[in-house]
Order: C-alpha cells, then structure tokens, then sequence
C-alpha cells in the first residue's frame, strides 16, 4: 500500500519520530539515507514479513510530505500502524490539533 501525508513539522522531525516509532512496533531499521528510512518486520498475523519504506521531501516550500510505501497486501498491521504515525506526527506539529472521527 501507499500512504503519504502532509504536515507543518520539520522533515528531520519526522524522521526522529519514524526512528522511534516503528522500532516500537516490531520493525527494524534496514537502510537509513538524509530523506529516507527502510524499515522491515514482521507485525501482526499471517507472520508475513513487511518492508516499509518511508521518505520524508519538501512541498511547497512550508509543508513536509511523508511518503509511505510497504510491500504488506491489502489494508495489513503495517498500514495502519503507519496512519497511526501520521496521527502522532499531526498531533506532534501543533499540540492543539484534537483527533477527532469525521462522520
């Protein structure tokens, strides 16, 4: 799946996080660049092994786009541990942003 996000945070901010937050999950480093992190684990059940790869760029010029990509099939653990992460990287760029449903 692909999932990408847009946020105020500074990018090197939301790669500390990401650094934090999926080995938190069961996921492990694999390769690490300026922009880019690759992470790979198993979460959740059928015991598959997921890759995530997560890059971090510029877009227009004030906002951070989060590109998330993972080799999981269909809606699996990874994804939505990685919408979990956007949440927590929304919540991080401004303390006040209340989550809430939108029905």
């Amino acid at each position: 799946m692909r999932h990408f996000h847009r946020t105020h945070a500074h990018p090197d901010t939301v790669l500390e996080a990401a650094d934090r937050f999926f080995p938190s999950i069961g996921m492990q480093p694999v390769s690490s660049a300026p922009r880019r992190r690759v992470f790979e684990g198993v979460v959740g059940t059928p015991d598959e092994p997921a890759t995530l790869t997560l890059t971090v760029t510029m877009d227009g010029g004030h906002y951070t786009r989060i590109e998330a990509n993972s080799t999981a099939m269909g809606e699996s653990r990874v994804d939505r541990n990685v919408k979990k992460f956007f949440a927590q990287v929304h919540r991080q760029a401004g303390a006040r942003h209340a989550l809430a449903a939108a029905y």
